[in-house]
């Protein structure tokens, strides 16, 4: 066992404070646990694994947004499941006018449920989260499937609205270990992550679209490609849902009172971003129509 204590005179309650605790070649896991009292505000908690960089203890607006961007972006980019998601909603809409509708749809969904659960408004049950794991997994399968038997532009949108909502809570679990570094700036960060995301889908759309193209146009058919592509994405599908179905079936699911009140709450939530997706795609539908016409 080793304590240490240090004693820092502070100057001006307006200080900035900002910790990098090097730490984490101490053993092979290090975690530092900190308090922060702020003048005149509530304690706050850090705890965190490793290195974890320049941490703000109490950050300005900016650093709490360039921080959380920066995980969105680099989360999207590390989720193999949602990569696997997002080229099966490519595979057969490489048209831009064809992705609008798809990639707004997802985006909306997965915007309400993150933000959401930031601010506890989803179920709080363990078998929760092993559940959304499981049903990212059937959305690819699905999605894969559809993608076989022949997708219709017409419902994708919806299709990918209701899925975007069980992302949307993954993206959650992610963001929840990292909200103490959003200081006060809880909105500022949970805006700033979904920016991020979004990021790193347009990012992997721009590499996706012209590499499918090139793919259909120079080695296989488009349809052929699209069944072999969509297989094989349908078979890793399969094994994670296999698998997960597996570990939540370890849980005890009990539907309480307040599981169901929230079920209704999020019936409501979730009637009126369907129908904003709806108004907003059908309109930037046009927009494009009037642009190409």
């Amino acid at each position: 066992m080793f304590d240490a204590l240090f004693e820092y005179p502070i100057r001006s309650e307006r200080s900035a404070f900002s910790i990098r605790p090097g730490l984490e070649r101490l053993a092979t896991r290090v975690v530092t646990v900190l308090r922060f009292l702020p003048p005149g505000g509530a304690v706050r908690a850090y705890e965190f694994p490793g290195d974890p960089g320049l941490v703000p203890l109490d950050p300005r607006w900016y650093q709490a947004a360039r921080r959380f961007v920066e995980m969105g972006f680099l989360h999207i980019l590390d989720g193999t499941d949602h990569l696997l998601f997002l080229f099966c909603l490519v595979i057969p809409f490489r048209r831009v006018r064809g992705l609008i509708a798809v990639v707004t749809s997802f985006t909306v969904a997965h915007s309400i449920t993150l933000i959401a659960s930031a601010y506890d408004l989803g179920p709080q049950a363990l078998w929760f989260p092993p559940l959304i794991e499981m049903l990212i997994a059937v959305s690819i399968v699905y999605m894969a499937l559809e993608n076989i038997v022949g997708a219709s532009t017409g419902r994708r949108w919806m299709v990918a609205f209701g899925f975007g909502l069980v992302h949307g809570f993954g993206f959650s679990f992610a963001l929840r270990e990292t909200l103490q570094f959003a200081g006060s700036h809880l909105l500022t960060s949970l805006v700033s992550f979904n920016i991020g995301v979004e990021l790193g889908q347009l990012l992997v759309l721009m590499a996706l679209v012209p590499a499918l193209d090139l793919l259909f146009r120079n080695v296989v058919a488009e349809r052929i490609g699209t069944i072999i592509l969509s297989a094989l994405v349908a078979h890793t599908g399969w094994h994670w849902m296999t698998e997960r179905w597996e570990r939540l079936r370890q849980y005890h699911v009990e539907i309480t009172p307040a599981i169901a009140a929230g079920t209704l709450r999020w019936i409501l939530i979730l009637g009126i971003g369907a129908a904003a997706v709806w108004f907003t795609a059908a309109a930037v539908r046009r927009l494009a129509f009037r642009r190409s016409g």
